[in-house]
């Protein structure tokens, strides 16, 4: 069932780009989230103690 709008399989890649772009907007959303900070932050602070 193709939309009447889209001509050919053009539609599977509008699709396919729409799926790319949650994905991306879900995973920033999820590694910027503020409850993962001090995780996400302890990383950084722990590599800046192995220098000293």
């Amino acid at each position: 069932m193709k939309p009447e709008g889209i001509p050919g399989d053009d539609w599977v890649y509008l699709a396919f780009g729409l799926l790319l772009c949650a994905a991306l907007a879900w995973v920033a959303v999820h590694y910027f989230s503020r409850k993962r900070k001090a995780s996400v932050e302890e990383a950084k602070y722990k590599m800046l103690d192995d220098d000293e």
